[in-house]
C-alpha cells in the first residue's frame, strides 16, 4: 500500500477528483474495454476529471490473454471502437503500431455510420456493472477496495454469460 490511509471523516480518497458536470463535487469514473459480446476485459477507475483519451493505451495493454481456439491465446483485438472522447492522433498511431485498427469518430465530424449500434454493447456492459449498487455510487474511500468490488462484479458478469450460454 502506498501513501497514508484516509481518515474516517475525510472526504474523497485516491482516484477521486472534481467532477466537471456536478458542481465540482469529487467523484470517480470507470473506463472499460470489452469484447463484441459485452464481456469486460479491463476496467480502470480514475478521478472524474480525467479525460478518456488518456486511458486508451492503458486499457489496451491491460487486456489479459484470452483463450479460445487451440494455440497461443490472443492478447490484442483486431479493432478498437470508440466515441469522440477517444479521438487522438498519437493514440491512433500507437494502435496501428500494435496492429489494431482504430475505429474512432473524429471530433467535429458526423458520427461514423452504425457506430452507435456497436457502442451499445459497451453501454450495456456499463449498465450491467452499475446494477451492483455499490459501484454505481462510490462509497469506498480506498481505491483498492473499490477495484476489488469492480473485479468481483466483472467476474459475476462473466459467470452469468457462461451460465446462460447455449451449448
Amino acid at each position: 500500500m502506498c501513501g497514508r490511509l484516509p481518515h474516517p471523516r475525510e472526504k474523497g480518497g485516491a482516484g477521486t477528483g472534481p467532477s466537471p458536470v456536478d458542481r465540482r463535487k469529487t467523484g470517480s469514473k470507470h473506463h472499460l474495454i470489452c469484447d463484441g459480446k459485452g464481456t469486460p476485459f479491463k476496467i480502470v477507475t480514475t478521478a472524474a476529471n480525467v479525460n478518456d483519451v488518456t486511458q486508451t493505451l492503458a486499457l489496451v495493454d491491460g487486456i489479459p490473454p484470452v483463450a479460445g481456439r487451440p494455440g497461443r491465446p490472443r492478447r490484442r483485438p483486431d479493432a478498437l471502437l470508440g466515441d469522440k472522447g477517444y479521438d487522438s492522433n498519437p493514440n491512433r498511431k500507437e494502435l496501428r503500431k500494435r496492429r489494431i485498427l482504430p475505429v474512432i469518430s473524429r471530433k467535429g465530424t458526423p458520427n461514423i455510420e452504425g457506430l452507435g449500434k456497436l457502442r451499445y454493447v459497451v453501454e450495456q456492459t456499463f449498465a450491467l456493472l452499475h446494477q451492483f449498487k455499490r459501484l454505481a455510487v462510490r462509497w469506498e474511500r480506498r481505491l483498492e477496495l473499490h477495484d476489488a468490488l469492480v473485479s468481483l462484479a466483472c467476474g459475476l458478469i462473466c459467470w452469468r454469460r457462461l451460465k446462460n450460454r447455449k451449448p
